[in-house]
């Protein structure tokens, strides 16, 4: 059935006059929102989501990532990477409110008290659907510390942030949005842990959440 739910949801899309436009670099949230909101068929499939995610009644984190994946998965790639890489520049409320609405902010992403993105790694792996997604965005986006390391952890604990160039190719960023909904986008933290787990930790954040990769 979600199948079909895809395949429709796909054919909407290419009828999108979004679907049409060519993807530019450092768009804020509230324009991109804005021109989602006056796209018939984006604004349809955002309120879907948003109708899942909504702020106003209890927030289900599960059916709220399926949800936020669904939305992204979906879509054409060009309008996936306008959303997933738009900011906001000065302090701007309205486009931090955009922004957290097409990053599923708070209920696909915020768990109190945040987990430490070293578990964030454990339960991954633990997860078919997201240990897939895992898989995919080190060999797209971290060739270079997969070649070196692996699975090290005493190897990645060696590695600074300099060490770690990314490839932020069509590949790579393909695999950045296909994390959306899965527990690889959920903010953690490396506070409270012991020191010898800090280096590894904060790798992993950077891996995770570093935009470096995409400025």
């Amino acid at each position: 059935v979600v199948d079909n739910i895809s395949t429709e949801t796909k054919l909407q899309w290419s009828l999108s006059a979004l679907s049409k436009q060519a993807y530019t670099a450092n768009r804020t949230c509230l324009d991109v929102n804005k021109e989602c909101v006056e796209d018939e068929v984006c604004n349809k499939q955002l309120s879907l989501y948003l109708k899942v995610c909504s702020v106003n009644k209890k927030c289900n984190m599960e059916e709220c990532q399926a949800a936020i994946r669904f939305f992204y998965q979906n879509m054409p790639f060009e309008v996936a990477q306008m959303m997933t890489f738009c900011d906001c520049i000065q302090p701007d409320e309205s486009c931090h409110r955009a922004k957290e609405l097409l990053h599923g902010k708070p209920c696909a992403v915020t768990a109190v008290p945040p987990p430490s993105c070293l578990n964030v790694i454990h339960m991954c792996e633990e997860n078919e659907l997201c240990r897939k997604k895992y898989r995919t965005f080190w060999s797209k986006c971290w060739r270079h510390v997969t070649k070196k390391c692996y699975d090290d952890k005493a190897c990645l604990e060696t590695l600074i942030k300099d060490d770690m160039p990314c490839s932020a190719n069509a590949d790579c960023k393909a695999a950045y949005i296909s994390n959306w909904g899965t527990m690889l986008r959920m903010e953690c933290t490396c506070q409270n842990l012991p020191p010898v787990e800090q280096s590894l930790c904060k790798l992993f954040h950077h891996m995770l959440h570093s935009k470096s990769c995409f400025n």
